[in-house]
């Protein structure tokens, strides 16, 4: 009985390390998509509403943006807004699904839009450099547009200006004060 425990757990460490391996080979982030410039509608054309939102709140408006941006396909990812910004995905190396837990900061833009810089990652018990792991997540999961994966710099740009709110109508990001649980954002009507 003991040589059948021993030989299941060298299996199991030999797999993760090749999955490691593999991972590992894939490369560093590797070059960025530059940063899209925003698109800004002057205040002179348009009418500003600012909204004060919760976590919870953000979190619902974000995965059901990202679930109309997908058409019915699979979800490629959940957000979930706590103390940080939490996206939840899978990764599928050599039919191994592999649960992605990765952390992230918010940071406001001059233009309004959103970097989500990483702060931590989860791959299965594998101990991978992030970089590596947004790089296969760009490259593996369809995302919406307006999600820009950054594997170098290790963010993901979030471009709130290409997001479809409605015809006539952007959003840009004012604050995000996760730790008083307040998320400002401007919303702008074009005037008609």
């Amino acid at each position: 009985m003991n040589g059948w425990k021993i030989a299941f757990f060298t299996l199991s460490g030999m797999i993760a390390a090749g999955l490691g391996g593999v991972l590992f080979l894939l490369g560093s982030g590797g070059p960025s998509e530059p940063l899209p410039s925003a698109e800004v509608i002057e205040s002179g054309d348009a009418n500003l509403l600012t909204v004060r939102t919760t976590k919870k709140d953000f979190e619902g408006i974000a995965n059901t943006y990202i679930r109309e941006a997908m058409k019915g396909e699979e979800l490629p990812v959940q957000m979930k807004v706590k103390d940080d910004v939490i996206l939840y995905s899978e990764l599928t190396v050599f039919s191994f699904t592999l649960p992605v837990i990765m952390h992230f900061d918010p940071i406001v833009q001059k233009d309004g839009n959103l970097i989500l810089k990483q702060s931590s990652m989860e791959l299965g018990q594998l101990n991978i450099p992030p970089s590596t792991v947004l790089k296969v997540l760009r490259d593996s999961v369809k995302l919406p547009s307006w999600m820009v994966v950054r594997p170098k710099e290790e963010e993901l740009f979030i471009d709130l200006s290409k997001v479809p709110v409605a015809k006539d109508v952007s959003v840009r990001a004012k604050s995000f004060n996760l730790e008083k649980d307040e998320i400002l954002l401007e919303v702008s009507i074009l005037k008609k």
